[in-house]
């Protein structure tokens, strides 16, 4: 029915309601002149008796013909007020579905006002506005608003940082139906994967080996999946093979099996590809180190706007390596790397929160862009975690993360992390202690990138046997090489040589059968410890002191 209708048919019903109220107002007024009339008491009891004598016959009749009436009207006022109910419910319901539409493209002009501010801001304060129409946005049931309140929470850009409440925020928004917070739709790609689909196939691999929270990490599943959409000639799964074989994920490391198959998606064009294979020439796994090609396969890939690709570019150019050195070039490549998309500004923000002292803040920003792959963050996270300065991960999880964190590091060619996951298998930081790969990771730091650092520890470990066989002569020789290598590395360096030079003296000097060394050692091992050696030095030191100051006196 229509507004105008309805409009009317509430007149004339306001209207009979009307009538019916002036009539009864009307009767009383009427009652109440008869009572107040001045008459005598005969005068009235003569009207009385005459009012009984005519309205005694038919008062039974008029009774019932007026409760017939009243009934009758009854009924047709309760026809009429279920009619009216459900006119009105009608237009209850239109009035409603024309607010909340209203409230909808409210919202919708909120967030876009929202974004138009985020765009062009220049400082915090028109950042803070922008969040605020987000913010306003969101709480008149806006998605897209809600995803931007969620991120800010996540990583604290609105002031106050809240992980659970972001947490919940995105639980909520995924039940909603945001494709943000679903990260992809596994459903969808199922089905187009039964349907043949060699892409969907190749991007449930992905999902499968990343692992999320609509499914757990599973190598065994994604190794399926890459597989079947490799079998379809799909540039994707066949890159995916080749991340499998080349990180050992669910088999065995396979440097030959990567490298055919990262050749083959890089021939289809895929850029990741391309990268991985730049990336296997220039770091030298598995095969000879070759700059040139190197340089060819990080340009190709560079070419469709692959980051890594062309920040390795820009190291090429900037230290000269397999190129003539072009710093200009380098500055370029860099700054394209920086102006490639917004997580540019994550770096920044996540640098300055920490320096501000936000360590919660930074450290979630440097996770995300870990997750996406840059070693820079997989580096700053791992650094943070074992700070032990976190508060929004539990303390006995912090050395855990921190070490899969130095490892896809490492795995990326850092040095400085290859050498710290060896610190973290010696000492047995969120793992248990094993100094065989502690010694494993030195070597590789060692050997591969002729590390000081590593050559120290490596040398260590050699000179007591540690995971190692004992050789004292390889122990004196990679610590010559690392005081070589690094003049930070001098002085410890020269105290542990004299360390090794002293106990061997002592050696040939007390100990003159095997017999009598076995015995003396263990001798020594019981009174002073077991690292009688480190008193030793502490003996020899003060020693030399004594006699450099005699010789310039």
């Amino acid at each position: 029915m229509k507004p105008l209708s309805l409009l009317i048919e509430i007149l004339i019903i306001l209207g009979v309601t009307i009538k019916t109220i002036k009539a009864e107002e009307h009767n009383k007024r009427q009652k109440e002149r008869n009572v107040t009339t001045q008459v005598s008491v005969n005068e009235i009891k003569q009207y009385l008796s005459h009012i009984l004598e005519q309205r005694t016959s038919s008062n039974v009749i008029n009774k019932r013909e007026n409760l017939l009436e009243k009934k009758k009207n009854q009924r047709k006022i309760r026809i009429k007020g279920i009619q009216n109910k459900d006119i009105l419910k009608r237009s209850k319901n239109h009035l409603q579905k024309q607010a909340e539409k209203n409230f909808t493209d409210e919202g919708d002009q909120l967030f876009k006002m929202g974004i138009k501010v985020l765009q062009q801001s220049k400082s915090q304060k028109q950042k803070e506005e922008a969040y605020l129409l987000f913010a306003k946005a969101a709480d008149m049931g806006n998605l897209k608003a809600m995803e931007k309140m969620a991120d800010a929470l996540l990583f604290g850009n609105f002031g106050v940082q809240n992980i659970t409440a972001a947490i919940q925020l995105y639980e909520s928004l995924a039940k909603e139906g945001s494709c943000k917070a679903q990260n992809k739709a596994l459903h969808y790609f199922l089905k187009a994967a039964k349907a043949g689909s060699a892409n969907a196939m190749a991007f449930i691999g992905k999902m499968y080996l990343e692992g999320n929270a609509a499914m757990p990490q599973n190598n065994a599943t994604a190794f399926k999946y890459f597989s079947m959409a490799a079998s379809k000639g799909n540039a994707i799964g066949l890159h995916g093979l080749g991340l499998l074989y080349f990180y050992g994920k669910g088999v065995p490391v396979n440097y030959v099996e990567a490298l055919k198959y990262f050749q083959k998606a890089a021939e289809k064009g895929w850029p990741d590809a391309q990268f991985q294979l730049g990336f296997m020439y220039y770091s030298g796994s598995g095969i000879w180190k070759d700059y040139k090609l190197a340089f060819k396969y990080f340009y190709l890939a560079s070419q469709s706007g692959q980051p890594l690709a062309i920040y390795y570019l820009a190291k090429m150019y900037a230290t000269g390596t397999g190129v003539v050195r072009s710093c200009r070039t380098a500055v370029e490549l860099y700054k394209g790397v920086c102006e490639l998309g917004h997580w540019a500004e994550k770096f920044l923000t996540a640098y300055f929160a920490y320096k501000d002292g936000d360590i919660d803040s930074s450290l979630v920003q440097y996770a995300l862009l870990a997750e996406m792959g840059y070693e820079v963050a997989q580096s700053n996270s791992a650094f943070i975690l074992e700070s032990k300065k976190a508060n929004i991960l539990e303390k006995e999880k912090m050395y855990p993360m921190a070490l899969l964190l130095w490892n896809r590091a490492a795995i990326q060619g850092n040095v400085f992390a290859r050498v710290k996951i060896g610190d973290y298998y010696y000492y047995g930081y969120g793992t248990k202690k094993d100094y065989q790969t502690a010694a494993t990771h030195y070597s590789i730091a060692a050997n591969k990138y002729h590390n000081a650092q590593a050559m120290f520890n490596l040398a260590y470990m050699y000179e007591h046997g540690l995971g190692i066989t004992k050789d004292i002569h390889l122990a004196r020789r990679l610590y010559d090489m690392a005081a070589q290598m690094s003049p930070d590395a001098h002085i410890p360096v020269l105290f542990a040589i004299m360390k090794l030079e002293t106990t061997h003296l002592l050696r040939d000097i007390l100990f003159f059968n095997q017999f009598t060394t076995r015995w003396n050692w263990l001798k020594l091992d019981n009174t002073i410890g077991p690292h009688w050696d480190l008193f030793v030095i502490g003996l020899i030191v003060p020693g030399l002191i004594l006699l450099l100051r005699n010789h310039h006196g």
